[in-house]
Formats: C-alpha cells, structure tokens, sequence
C-alpha cells in the first residue's frame, strides 16, 4: 500500500510576525521550499512594500511564486491554489518539503478545503445584480432566488446581501445554483499549521518600524513607477496596504508624514483582522495545529526546530 504524504505545513502569521524568517529557517533545516501564500506578493511591482523575501534571502533556499504576475493581470485564490499544487508536487518530487507561508487566509482556505469549479463571474454581471439588489431590495432578491434556486437559498438570510449577491451572480451567469457547484468541491490538500500569534499590541512598534524600513529602501519609488502607469485602481496589486497612502503623497493630496501616519493605522487594522481569523478559524478549529504566542526570535525558530524533529 502506497504511503499518503505528509502534510504540508502552512507557516503562518499577523504581519510582523516573523512567519517568513521562520519559513527559511525551517526550509534550511528540513530541506525545504518556500512557497507563497500571501495575495499580494505575487505581484513583482512591489516588493518592498509587500515585504517580499529580499534577494540574499531567497538565493539562501528556493523561494516560489514571488512577483509571480504582473499588476495588471490580476491573480485569484483559484489561480493561486493551481499554482500552490504545482509547486507542491514539484517540491515532493525533487525530495524537498514543501512550506507554504503567507496571511492570505482565504488563498490558504481554498487549498485546505478544497475549491468550487465556479465559473470566474465578470464585473458586468456583479453590477447587474448590485442594481437589481439596490433597486428591489434584499428581501425581494432572496425570493427571487428562493424561486430560482430554492437549494442555496435556504442557506442564505436575506439580511446577507453579500452571500445573496454572489449567489443571483452565480445563477445569472452560469446557469446553475451555488449550491451546485459546491457539490463539486475539489478534495483540500491537509495542512499542517505553524502559528506564530503574538499578543498584538507586541506587533505595533514592528509594523511602524517595518514601513519606516520600507521607505527607506525606496518603496515610494516603487509606487511611484507603478502609479505612473495609470492601471485601474480596482486592481488587486494596487490594494497593497500603503500603496494608496504613498499614492496620494505623490499626487500632492497629504504630506508625508499623513501618508505614513494612515499607511501604518491600516496596517495596524489588517493586523487586527488576521489575528482575529488565526484564533478563530485555524487554532481553534484545526486539527495539526500548533501555536506559539511569541514573535519569531532566533531562540524561539530553534525551539520550534526541536518540536518538530521530536513530533516527525
């Protein structure tokens, strides 16, 4: 009988956290790959102010799906999850382990719980149904869907306009109901999970220090060359956090000091959403999982080297 493979480990983390030292430190250990796991450090126009592994960094263990696409070809959580599974099975097969890192929850949902085949829904058929939405209101959609596609309605509360919206999207365009095609959930991929989740409030001088960091080593300029090409501002590269900041710095909109002032508060804000969703939703509900209430210290990567060598 043919031996399943191991699981492979998500190395994960709130910003700041140290998750991408600690991918290396084990990758150097344990022989292993580095895989991306993080939405918008796929995009190569900003690496600096993605926080992208530096060159000396990655020349040190094989670094994947880095500056992966340009910003002006949007990448999805489905697109990413090909891409994941394909380096995994190439990591495997050239005998090295494969670790994914990143605080892209729903990219690392996807590939733990699997995928719907659900066809890609355009920006016409989502403004279509926001315009039925605000014109008859959400209760009248739900009937309408209820009528159509009574399976996914019964899951749905009308008061969810988000949820309702996807689904009459969904109906709309491909003919056939949410729940459906979740039917046909691809199988996920068992993770398993490497927490590192200090208290927050340990994070808040690291996020200022860490974009301070940034500007120095020339992420205005970054922005400043991927604002000069005039791309739609609905693209998901520029949704970094900063990039709108240092945007209007550059159009003369705020000072500076303002566009770090607002650059740091927002990051502070997505620290707060990812270490909600870490507690809640993977060390309180996974299986494999192991937390460390503590930011990544060279103390604390050998602590977790041992752990694992004695849990192998």
């Amino acid at each position: 009988m043919s031996r399943e493979p191991e699981p492979v480990w998500a190395i994960v983390g709130p910003t700041a956290s140290g998750k991408s030292a600690l991918a290396v430190t084990l990758a150097e250990v344990f022989g292993g790959s580095v895989i991306n796991a993080d939405a918008l450090q796929l995009y190569r126009e900003l690496p600096l102010l993605t926080a992208q592994p530096d060159a000396e960094t990655q020349a040190r263990v094989p670094h994947r799906l880095y500056g992966q696409c340009s910003a002006d070809q949007p990448a999805s959580a489905g697109l990413w999850r090909q891409w994941a599974l394909g380096e995994i099975e190439h990591a495997r097969a050239a005998g090295s382990r494969p670790l994914l890192t990143g605080g892209s929850g729903l990219y690392l949902r996807v590939l733990s719980q699997g995928l719907a085949p659900i066809p890609p829904l355009s920006d016409q058929r989502r403004a279509e149904t926001l315009a039925l939405l605000e014109q008859e209101g959400a209760e009248a959609l739900h009937a309408r869907l209820a009528s159509a596609d009574p399976e996914t309605a019964v899951k749905i509360r009308p008061a969810d306009s988000q949820r309702l919206q996807r689904a009459w999207s969904v109906l709309q365009s491909s003919g056939r109901g949410l729940a459906a095609w979740q039917r046909e959930t691809e199988p996920g991929l068992p993770l398993r999970w490497l927490v590192l989740l200090p208290e927050r409030e340990a994070l808040r001088a690291a996020v200022a220090q860490r974009f301070d960091a940034m500007l120095t080593a020339g992420a205005l300029e970054e922005v400043r060359a991927l604002a000069a090409r005039g791309l739609d501002p609905t693209l998901p590269a520029l949704k970094a956090v900063g990039y709108r900041e240092l945007a209007a710095y550059l159009a003369g909109d705020i000072s500076l000091e303002e566009a770090r002032t607002r650059a740091i508060t927002a990051t502070r804000r997505y620290l707060k959403r990812q270490t909600t969703w870490l507690r809640h939703q993977v060390a309180a509900k996974e299986v494999r999982v192991k937390v460390w209430h503590a930011q990544y210290s060279y103390q604390l990567g050998a602590e977790i080297v041992t752990f694992l060598r004695d849990c192998r």
